[in-house]
């Protein structure tokens, strides 16, 4: 006797033909994906106005909105029902039932299906459980969404695909959508506290005829109209500077990047940084600056400067500790001396030891290499690690003390 189990995917195929055909359908009457309906209310701000007010009061002054959202929740009871739709402020009930829209309009909704996005007109009330929600007058299809959610209990487990179905991980993760939020915050925060200090943001070029800013592999392509060789920028330093010999004495940009390197949790090919300029200034003053900077961006974005990050408590509020590389090593590993770190043997089979291949540099390449596989990970509290060795920081300016770290 053969097995006539469907496999996951046999089953989610199902589905998307079976919501195909409702589009079809939604389509030959002429309803399908409508372009008037105006939303004038947020789930969030809804809450926000009317959570703490008392049935009575909803009752004895009705409240009418108009709402839309994504339907994440639905219970189907004969003549009534109840459907939780969500935007990105938050997620708001809504009450339907038959007498309210009508046979045909009702019998349409019951056949709609989680993860379609609706409209709806009505008025605020209570539910019996206390549940601020919506009572339909007029409910609308807006959008057919042919695939189905992931399992509402367990959203998207697996991280690769969060990361290529980012729009899926969105809908499902409230912790999610509050990091998008949160970075969104950060980066406009930086930007009123980079330009609250006199800075002035600028664009600079993003093609390059030269690989310049730092020590990456770069991304090549070719210009046509200039028959010519370029580079995606991998970071804004050349042009950055060019604009302070230029006068502009404080410059920033919040720039794209574009490196030719490996891929993991660490590293992507193309990554948003923020660098900036100050003339008639040294590092100590910029680290001092980048602290407050960075302060003020928690708050901001977080209201509050200690916070949970990976699950340990992250402290903005406390002086950022400065450390050489070789002090950062020792720091984690007491048992190295400094005649070791400074033996360039020793660190490349230390560098070995932890399982890193050994790339081609002089002493100063070496630290950094053993720090990066030694130390690097177990560095927690805010630490600016300072006294880069010159042959792997050769736009840096080199100290006067010693001319073999930079500035």
């Amino acid at each position: 006797m053969s097995d006539q189990t469907n496999t996951p995917a046999q089953d989610e195929n199902k589905l998307i033909a079976e919501r195909r055909q409702k589009l079809a359908e939604w389509r030959a009457a002429g309803k399908a994906y409508p372009n008037d309906f105006s939303r004038e209310n947020t789930a969030g701000k809804l809450d926000e106005i009317y959570g703490e007010k008392a049935a009575e009061d909803l009752e004895a002054m009705p409240v009418e909105v108009k709402v839309a959202g994504r339907i994440m929740l639905k219970r189907v009871m004969g003549k009534a029902s109840f459907i939780t739709i969500q935007d990105l402020s938050g997620r708001i009930q809504l009450y339907v039932t038959r007498d309210a829209l009508g046979e045909d309009a009702y019998a349409d909704f019951k056949r709609w299906d989680i993860g379609d996005i609706v409209g709806t007109t009505g008025t605020l009330f209570r539910t019996k459980t206390g549940e601020l929600s919506v009572k339909s007058s007029e409910l609308r299809l807006l959008t057919k969404s042919l695939r189905p959610l992931p399992d509402k209990f367990h959203g998207l487990t697996d991280t690769e695909t969060k990361y290529r179905q980012r729009y899926v991980d969105l809908i499902v993760s409230e912790e999610s959508r509050h990091t998008f939020v949160a970075r969104s915050r950060l980066v406009q925060s930086i930007r009123n506290y980079m330009t609250g200090h006199g800075f002035l943001e600028v664009e600079t070029p993003m093609m390059h005829p030269i690989p310049g800013g730092a020590s990456a592999k770069p991304f090549v392509t070719h210009h046509n109209a200039l028959d010519m060789q370029q580079f995606l920028r991998i970071a804004p330093e050349l042009y950055l500077k060019r604009l302070v010999v230029g006068g502009f004495e404080k410059v920033f940009e919040v720039n794209r990047n574009f490196r030719n390197e490996g891929l993991s949790p660490r590293h992507n090919p193309e990554f948003t940084m923020m660098e900036f300029y100050e003339a008639y200034a040294n590092y100590r003053t910029l680290m001092d600056f980048t602290e407050g900077l960075l302060r003020h961006a928690a708050r901001e974005a977080l209201g509050t400067e200690v916070f949970q990050y990976q699950g340990r408590e992250l402290d903005l509020s406390r002086p950022f500790h400065r450390l050489t590389i070789v002090q950062a090593i020792r720091k984690h590993h007491p048992g190295f001396t400094d005649a070791q770190l400074a033996d360039t043997d020793w660190l490349k089979q230390k560098i070995h030891d932890f399982g890193e291949k050994v790339k081609p540099g002089g002493l100063g390449s070496l630290q950094l290499q053993l720090f990066e596989a030694s130390a690097e990970a177990d560095t927690w509290e805010p630490t600016f690690i300072i006294d880069y060795p010159v042959e792997v920081s050769p736009l840096a300016r080199a100290s006067d003390e010693n001319p073999e770290i930079t500035e």
